[in-house]
């Protein structure tokens, strides 16, 4: 069955069908990795989005059991050059067609993912539709062009939980604000021996001071950061009362609390091999990235210090406040598939949290 993936400027993408059949409309972006498929397609961070990877083949070990990060796939759409269909690995349960049929997430192959890829890094990430349907293109560019941009849309509600849970250890207590997060991170607290305590996205300060938590966490997520005011405000309470740490969308809304601002990039960071410096060391790493919207530095309040910088482009990917023991990385160091250069920024935070 054939599939189409129709651009805001025009631009139509002909593949075949491997996923659920249907319509849908999203954000278009790239990303460069590798491996990690999985994780990947159940990032939170995804949420509104239709996604492109770079590397040829997607899925030739198949989907398995342990290897999720979060309950369901976000994703609006996904789409490969090609998607194995005989995958060969012990821990695989199924392929990632059945994986995407079964959570209804429409996909593709057979398209040049090299010309659509750098399309948008020349044009940059715009809105698109992928579709199975016969819908005639003009109708589909029409279509698109009425849906809502990524910062006209609040995902935060789709992607947090509805109550609190906790994994429990005998260490420091750690309170996780849920705003699209990546159950690697809850994992990487709780594997250095910390009590973990996930809470909604809409868990007021006061809510979260009464769980009595040695630090507080801000998660990742998807959309553009201004449109989660309530986390911001709840950010702002809470800063210079408990020690924070800020992990890619927590990392902009720490920033946006403490009288920052943030803007849209072209077309995002997204992959697993993006050179970072941590400047406190002097030393650089590879870091693991999914982000579309950057702080910028010319905006930073006194106090708030840059402690990492991409190598790329120069954009922030690291605060700190030291004064309110605010600690913030805009990438991902919990990443189990890809680099695991930065998980040392974990133990950076409980140290800042006993000291």
């Amino acid at each position: 069955m054939e599939a189409r993936l129709v651009l805001e400027d025009g631009s139509l993408f002909r593949g075949f069908s491997r996923g659920a059949r249907g319509e849908m409309w999203g954000e278009v972006v790239f990303n460069t990795s590798m491996t990690g498929y999985q994780e990947i397609l159940t990032d939170p961070s995804y949420c509104g989005q239709i996604l492109t990877m770079t590397f040829p083949l997607i899925g030739n070990y198949g989907i398995n059991n342990e290897d999720f990060e979060s309950r369901r796939p976000f994703l609006r759409g996904f789409i490969a050059r090609e998607f194995c269909t005989a995958p060969n690995n012990w821990r695989q349960v199924m392929n990632i067609g059945e994986y995407l049929k079964e959570n209804n997430i429409i996909a593709m192959d057979g398209i040049d993912t090299r010309a659509l890829t750098r399309h948008l890094r020349e044009k940059g990430t715009m809105r698109g539709i992928i579709t199975t349907e016969d819908t005639p293109a003009q109708t589909l560019l029409e279509k698109v062009r009425k849906t809502p941009t990524i910062s006209e849309v609040v995902f935060t509600p789709e992607v947090t939980i509805d109550k609190p849970y906790t994994w429990e250890n005998g260490g420091l207590h750690i309170v996780i604000i849920d705003l699209g997060l990546k159950l690697s991170i809850a994992r990487s607290f709780h594997n250095a021996g910390c009590r973990v305590t996930v809470v909604p996205a809409d868990f007021s300060a006061g809510r979260i001071m009464a769980l009595k938590p040695s630090g507080v966490v801000l998660s990742n997520g998807p959309g553009d950061p201004e449109n989660v005011p309530g986390a911001i405000r709840t950010a702002g309470e809470l800063a210079g009362k408990i020690p924070m740490m800020g992990i890619c969308l927590g990392h902009q809304i720490i920033a946006l609390a403490l009288g920052a601002k943030t803007y849209k990039l072209k077309f995002g960071h997204r992959g697993a091999n993006h050179p970072v410096k941590d400047l406190l060391q002097d030393k650089v790493y590879i870091s693991s990235q999914n982000h579309g919207f950057a702080v910028d530095e010319n905006s930073l309040p006194a106090g708030l210090q840059v402690t990492q910088r991409n190598l790329n482009d120069g954009t922030v990917e690291g605060l700190t406040e030291k004064t309110k023991k605010i600690i913030t990385v805009q990438y991902h160091p919990e990443a189990c598939s890809g680099p695991r250069d930065s998980g040392y920024l974990f133990q950076r935070f409980l140290e800042e949290i006993e000291a």
